[in-house]
C-alpha cells in the first residue's frame, strides 16, 4: 500500500565464501510498500546471486520520526557483535553511521571489513525547499548523514546528480559510486498485463509521489488549470500523501478544478499498476530528485514521461519530455504537445520500455555486488 507510514528495518546478506553485506534502511519516502518493495527487491536479487538475506527489524517505534531514526542508529553500536561475522556492512541515507565506527574503531583487525554507505537521497538536499520544524529535523538527519559518508569506507549513490551533491554538501573527497535505483520489470509487467488499457474517452495523466514542497504539485495543478479548457474529458490522478496535502487540495479548489483532480491515497500495489496502465502520460515536475524511481515505474509500463529538467531527472529520462522548471506553461506545453501526438506518445513509451531494461533488478543486483567485490579485492591488496 502507498502509506504515510515510516518503518525502519535491517537486512543481513552473506555470500559465501568472498563476502558479507549488512544493510540498514529506515523507510522513508513511500512507507512500507513502495520504499520496502524497493529494498525487498535489492534483497531478492541478491539472493539470486547466492547471498543469504535476513531482514532484522528494531522492537519499537516513536511518534517522531527523527527520535526514531536516532534512537535506532544509537541501538546498531550496541548490536556490533550481531555484524562481526560480516565481512562488509552497507548503510543506507543517514542510518548506519555508528556502524561505520564501529567498522573502523572497534574491529580493526577483521580482514575484509568495510562498512558501505549508499545513499538514496540526499537529506541536505533535500531540506532547501522545507522549512520550520521539518527543516530543523532533516538537519539533525543531514548532520548524521554526513557522519555517515564521512567514516564509510566506501560511498555509493544512485545518480551524477547525487555524487556532487555528496561531495560538496559533506566534504567528501573520493567520487562516490554510481549504482543506480532498480526496479523488478517482471513484476511491473505483470501488473500491466492484468490491468485493463488507458480509456479512449479520457485523456489521464499520473502523478506518483510523497506531497513534499520539492516534488512542486502546485506548478502541476497550474498546468492542470490551463490545460482544462484545452483537452477534452481531461483528468490528473495523484496518488501518494504529505504533509503538503491539505494545501494542495486547498489550491484545488480555489482553481476550480476539483472535477478534473482525482486523489488516490493508501492504495494496493494491483490499484497501483492499473494507475500506470491506464493513464496516458506520466507527470512529475520535481526539482529534487536524486534519482526518481517512479520514472522507472512509468517506463516499464511503456508510458511517456512529462518532467522539469531539474537534479538527477535528466539522467533518468532519457526518454521523455523535459519542461523549464518551476514552469507551469512550459509544463502544460509538454502535456499538450502529448496529447496532440499519439505516436510521440507511443514513440518515447517504447524507447523508455527498452531503455529501462538496464535498471532490472538482476542488472543492478550485479553492478551491487560486483562494486562491493571490486573494492574487497583492492583493500586486501593494501598492505597492512
Amino acid at each position: 500500500m502507498v502509506a504515510a507510514t515510516h518503518l525502519e528495518f535491517a537486512i543481513f546478506i552473506r555470500k559465501e565464501p568472498v563476502e558479507v553485506v549488512s544493510l540498514y534502511e529506515l523507510v522513508r519516502e513511500f512507507g512500507k510498500t513502495h520504499s520496502f518493495f524497493r529494498f525487498e527487491t535489492l534483497a531478492h536479487a541478491l539472493r539470486a546471486l547466492g547471498a543469504q538475506v535476513d531482514i532484522v527489524t528494531p522492537q519499537f517505534k516513536l511518534p517522531i520520526l527523527t527520535a526514531q531514526r536516532l534512537l535506532f542508529n544509537q541501538s546498531l553500536k550496541f548490536r556490533s557483535r550481531e555484524a562481526e561475522p560480516y565481512e562488509v556492512t552497507v548503510g543506507f541515507d543517514m542510518d548506519g553511521y555508528n556502524l561505520a565506527r564501529v567498522s573502523r574503531a572497534a574491529r580493526p583487525g577483521v580482514a575484509g571489513n568495510i562498512h558501505v554507505a549508499s545513499i538514496k537521497g540526499v537529506i541536505a538536499d533535500e531540506m532547501r525547499f522545507e522549512s520550520g520544524m521539518t527543516k530543523m529535523t532533516m538537519r539533525l538527519q543531514a548532520a548524521c548523514e554526513a557522519k555517515h559518508v564521512r567514516r564509510a569506507d566506501l560511498v555509493m549513490t544512485t545518480s551524477a546528480y547525487a555524487a556532487e551533491r555528496i561531495r560538496d554538501l559533506y566534504g567528501v573527497t573520493q567520487p562516490p559510486r554510481i549504482i543506480p535505483e532498480l526496479i523488478d520489470l517482471d513484476a511491473w509487467q505483470n501488473l500491466a498485463r492484468n490491468s485493463p488499457p488507458p480509456s479512449a474517452n479520457k485523456f489521464i495523466v499520473l502523478t506518483v509521489c510523497r506531497f513534499y514542497p520539492r516534488k512542486r504539485l502546485p506548478v502541476l495543478l497550474a498546468a492542470a488549470e490551463r490545460l482544462r479548457s484545452q483537452i477534452p474529458n481531461l483528468e490528473f490522478h495523484i496518488v501518494g500523501g504529505g504533509p503538503e496535502e491539505k494545501h494542495l487540495q486547498t489550491l484545488c479548489c480555489e482553481k476550480h478544478i476539483e472535477d478534473i483532480v482525482v486523489w488516490r491515497h493508501n492504495i494496493s500495489a494491483t490499484e497501483l499498476g492499473r494507475e500506470y496502465s491506464q493513464c496516458h502520460v506520466f507527470c512529475l515536475p520535481s526539482l529534487q530528485e536524486g534519482f526518481g524511481i517512479v520514472f522507472l515505474e512509468a517506463m516499464a509500463i511503456g508510458k511517456p514521461i512529462v518532467a522539469a529538467r531539474a537534479a538527477a531527472v535528466p539522467e533518468v529520462v532519457q526518454h521523455g519530455l523535459l519542461a523549464e522548471p518551476d514552469n507551469p506553461d512550459d509544463l502544460a506545453d509538454a502535456i499538450y504537445c502529448l496529447y496532440r501526438d499519439p505516436l510521440l506518445r507511443e514513440s518515447l513509451g517504447n524507447a523508455g520500455r527498452e531503455f529501462v531494461r538496464r535498471f532490472d533488478a538482476p542488472v543492478v543486483g550485479r553492478m551491487f555486488l560486483g562494486e562491493l567485490q571490486d573494492f574487497a579485492a583492492l583493500r586486501a591488496e593494501v598492505p597492512k
